[in-house]
Formats: structure tokens, sequence, C-alpha cells
């Protein structure tokens, strides 16, 4: 059976615990930006109203509410493997099914549609007139970013991008912490806490520890930062609202 891997944010909540980051294998320290373009996100309040209802509809696991927010034709699946993931013979809500695997109540599946919904991150699809992506991927220099890592010795997974440029790097996961450092729009490195506060209090989902290009260690608030990688949903507009439109990536058989 069809799966869709866990969205791009919930990776980054994964990894902010040291359970989906690689370890850095280099200690922190300067390099070259390497920057990033983000498209500017939708800011439709009817859209954030739609996910907010789906992440509602995932939650109690109502599928008969959900088959009313996907789109009835063209639902899309552009799967990692470059295969279409979605069956033209079949509807938008029975391929969706299929993707997250939501026959069964008791799939993990409801759990993971319920997170990717609450992804705000939401940006127009440069390829598809009228369709916007959750969590938005910024545009970047493939070679330059290869160049990065093999200069840091770190491992892609490491790296992640900043939303909007100006994010303040604080010297400890406190919002009355120093400022140190601002985040332009470029890669930053993305790195486990291991500070002294944190073992004693533990990991803060609030607050993401990163190397800024400059070579200093800090932390930002959590959803500030996006991660490189990423599976994605869809949605798209018509006369009776937003809908989900379709996927991009996973697809993996099972």
């Amino acid at each position: 059976m069809r799966s869709i891997r866990l969205a791009a944010s919930v990776l980054l909540a994964l990894a902010l615990t040291g359970s989906a980051y690689a370890q850095g294998t280099s200690p922190p320290g300067p390099y070259k930006p390497v920057p990033v373009k983000v498209a500017p996100l939708v800011t439709d309040p009817a859209l954030e109203a739609f996910r907010k209802q789906l992440a509602a509809v995932a939650q109690r696991k109502d599928h008969a509410a959900l088959g009313r927010m996907v789109v009835a034709k063209g639902f899309f699946w552009e799967r990692d493997d470059g295969q279409d993931g979605a069956d033209p013979k079949k509807s938008g809500i029975d391929n969706l099914t299929a993707a997250f695997n939501l026959e069964d109540n008791d799939s993990p599946g409801w759990e993971v549609l319920a997170a990717v919904a609450s992804e705000p991150h939401v940006a127009p699809d440069p390829q598809k007139k009228g369709v916007a992506c959750a969590p938005a991927v910024p545009e970047i220099d493939g070679k330059a970013f290869e160049a990065l890592a093999q200069q840091t010795k770190t491992d892609p997974a490491e790296w992640g991008f900043p939303y909007a440029g100006g994010v303040e790097v604080r010297a400890e996961p406190k919002a009355d912490a120093p400022v140190i450092d601002k985040l332009g729009l470029a890669l930053v490195r993305v790195t486990i806490d291991e500070s002294p506060l944190h073992a004693v209090e533990g990991t803060s989902t609030e607050w993401t520890r990163v190397v800024t290009p400059s070579g200093k260690v800090g932390y930002v608030v959590a959803g500030t930062i996006g991660a490189l990688a990423s599976d994605q949903i869809c949605y798209s507009k018509d006369a009776s609202g937003w809908k989900i439109a379709g996927l991009v990536g996973g697809g993996d058989q099972q």
C-alpha cells in the first residue's frame, strides 16, 4: 500500500528533540552563506480557517467530512520515485485515503494528516497555477549547497532555512536572552542542543539551536526555520472555497 512520509514540519519537530537530525560530525564554525529564495507565503484567512478545520477533521477521524474537503477530480500525487501516485480512475478522497492509509481509524495516518494540516507556511506552486503547497520549500543552488556540506563536513539533513530574513538568534533558549546575531535569507545549520541548560531542563520544542554563518551558536524561535527536504500537501481554491488538491513526495511501497 502506498504511504506518504511525515511532512517536513513533523520531521523538523523530531529533529529538535535529537531524534531525526544526525549528530554533526563537524564542530560549530563559520561557513559561507548559501542564499535561499523563498516565495511569498499565502496569507488568505480563508485558507488558515480551512487548515484548522482540516486538522480538526483529522483529529476526530471523520472520513465523510474529509471527503468534502478534497477535490473531486484532478487530484495529483507527485511521488519521490517520479511516478504519479494518484489513480485517475479514483476520486480525490480515495487517493488521499490511500496515500495516508486512512482506511483504518487506528492508522497513524490520521495523526500525520492533522500535523500536515497544521503547517502554516503555504506558498504558491510555481509549476501549477492556482495551487499552493505546504510546507514552503526554498530555491537554492544545488552545487553551492553540496560544496557547503563538504566544506563543513556536515550531513545535508543538518541544514534548514529561515522563512524570512531578520530572524533573531539569542544566546540562550529564552525570550529575554541577548540577541547575538540575525539570520539572513541563507541556509543555516541546525544542531542538537548539548548545552548545560538543555541537560538540566531537557529539550524545549519552542526553540531551535543553530549555528550562524559567522560561527555563532544560538537559538531561534521554533517555526522560524524550515527543513529543506519536504513532503507537501497542496491546496487549490474553487467557487466553494479551498480544497486539498494533491500531494508531493512520499510513495514508498508497503
